[in-house]
Order: C-alpha cells, then structure tokens, then sequence
C-alpha cells in the first residue's frame, strides 16, 4: 500500500533529507525526528546518494516508516533535494542537513510562525553546532570581493577584509527574528508551491552555493526570515570532513555558478577562476606546513584536519580544475 493513502490524514510537513556515507549522524538526526513529539504530521524522506557505509540499509531496517530513495550514484545534493521534494506530500518541506538533531516541538513552531505570516517565502530557525555555541544561521548576499577574500593571497593584503567580513558575520545577531538576505542550507522551510514558483533547487550546483542560489530566487519574490524561536543542533562539516576533495572541488565550481547567475561579467569570473587558481599551490604549501607544524607538537585532531584539507586542495589542483574553468 502506498505510505500516502487515501485514508490518512494530509502531511503538514514533508522533511526532506539527502544523505552520502554518514549513517551514524543520519541515524542520530532520524531517531530525533522520531523519538520527539514534533506536534505536526509529517512525513520523512531520505534520499541516499550511492552510500557504501551501510547507511540506506540501516534507513530500511531500523526507520521503516520512513520513505526511501536510493540513488545508485552520488547525484549531488541539490538533485537529491529535488528528488525528495518530488516524493513529498506536505503542504510544506523542510529541507535538513544529515548532521542535525530537532529538538521536541521545532516542526510545530515553524509550522505556527509559517502559518502567522503567509507572506514569508522561506524560514530559517537558529543553528547551534554539538557543543552549544551559536553558529551563523544565515549572512548577506556573496559578492565577488567577498569570495576573492577567501583567496590566501589577497587575504594577506586586507584589501578585501572589509567585504568578506560583511558577509560572512557582520550582520549576524543571533536573538533577534528578522528579514535576512540569504539563509544557511542545513535546516530550510517554505511552503510546497512557493519552491515549485521559485523553480526548485538548481541542479546545475553539485554541492556548494546551491543554498545560496535558491535563497536569491525565493528572496526575489517573498521575504527570508531568520526566526531564533526555532533552534536545531547542527553538527556541521561531518560529511563533508569525510569527503574534502569532493567538497573542495565542487565549491569552487559552485561559487563561479553563482556568481555568473548574480550577473556578474565574463572578465570577472575570469578573474575569479584565475585568482582562486593561482592560490591553489600557495593553500597547498601553506597546507603543508600547518599539517607538519600541528604533528611536531602532537596537535593530532588539528593535524588530521589540516591533512584532510590538504588532500582536498591537491584534488582540486590536479583533478577538478575542468569543473572549475567550464562553469
């Protein structure tokens, strides 16, 4: 029997989960879902992008409840996200990262503040990571300044600080409910046919600045809101750590796609491609000696990570440029 008869009752909510090798945190961020009374009906769907740690098996066994689609490549995340909102029924999605816990009663409060202002487009609850600490739940617009800051060697001039910083955090006040410009992809909730107005998720983007891409095209029609009466724990980074030179490489694909769609000029991205290009043996040098640095003085999780991030770079440098220079 369909998991959508005809005898139960409508799903408010359709939570919507795309998940790559990282079965433990997605069996963490199910059970929550779960064990807690969420005080709406939803429904969950996990799409599995080509997992070989078990995780669509364990999804199968212990969350029968739970609707399932197992992709038999990694189809990026973006694309995984449209393919749970296809199989949703909710009036609304809520689009969540794999790495998060929801605590009791979060669905309902989305739902109630959803409900109180029809006029919002899309909402976004406040983000803490494992330990409790704030994370920032949403930030301004990327412009190419801010991203080229990102790049070591103009970092070190601080010509471009000003910038970065206004995007990444400046604006950030973590108490106050609020219109915001873009809202961070773990945990987003909207109504069903305002993302199908807004064209859905772009799968063009693989994985990095798709969440960004889908704030812009919702924020041209209706407002974004960071709403802090909701708080989800967002771990952050779990899958991605585990997969730095797919991340790496696909992010920097992902910012050129955005850029180009914000209506940036050819020289432009041309300037940005050069410039993260040329960076790339300078990160990896630098890399290299922070890794080294970190072990001498048995800083061994910090070592990991900068290794981690080495691998990443060295992929983008001599597998990934393609991706990079055709966006």
């Amino acid at each position: 029997m369909s998991p959508h008869a005809a005898d139960t009752p409508p799903v408010d909510v359709s939570v919507c989960i795309v998940n790559w090798n990282c079965c433990e945190m997605l069996r963490a961020c199910l059970e929550s879902l779960r064990d807690t009374t969420q005080g709406v009906r939803l429904e969950v769907i996990v799409v599995d992008n080509a997992s070989t740690d078990g995780a669509a098996d364990m999804v199968a066994v212990h969350f029968p409840d739970v609707i399932l689609h197992c992709n038999e490549a990694n189809l990026g995340f973006a694309r995984g996200n449209n393919q749970a909102a296809a199989l949703a029924q909710g009036r609304y999605l809520f689009f969540l990262n794999n790495d998060t816990v929801v605590p009791a009663g979060s669905l309902r409060g989305l739902l109630d503040y959803a409900e109180a202002h029809p006029e919002v487009g899309m909402i976004g609850p406040r983000l803490r990571d494992g330990q409790g600490t704030v994370q920032v739940s949403y930030r301004q617009r990327p412009t190419l300044a801010a991203l080229l800051h990102r790049t070591s060697l103009l970092r070190w001039t601080g010509l471009l600080h000003a910038a970065h910083a206004r995007y990444r955090r400046d604006d950030f006040t973590p108490d106050n409910t609020r219109p915001v410009e873009t809202l961070m992809g773990a945990a987003l909730f909207l109504r069903r046919d305002v993302f199908e107005e807004c064209g859905r998720w772009d799968e063009a983007f693989v994985f990095g600045g798709e969440d960004l891409d889908l704030s812009v095209r919702v924020g041209q029609r209706y407002p974004l809101v960071f709403y802090p009466g909701v708080e989800i724990t967002h771990y952050g980074r779990v899958s991605s750590r585990q997969h730095t030179g797919y991340v790496t490489a696909n992010m920097a694909a992902g910012y050129v796609r955005f850029l180009r769609k914000a209506g940036y000029s050819t020289p432009a991205l041309w300037a940005y491609k050069l410039a993260v290009t040329l960076d790339l043996p300078v990160q990896i040098v630098l890399k290299g000696i922070e890794y080294t640095a970190r072990r001498v003085r048995g800083h061994t999780l910090k070592a990991e990570k900068s290794l981690l991030r080495l691998r990443g770079l060295r992929q983008l440098l001599s597998r990934q440029m393609v991706s990079l220079w055709t966006q």
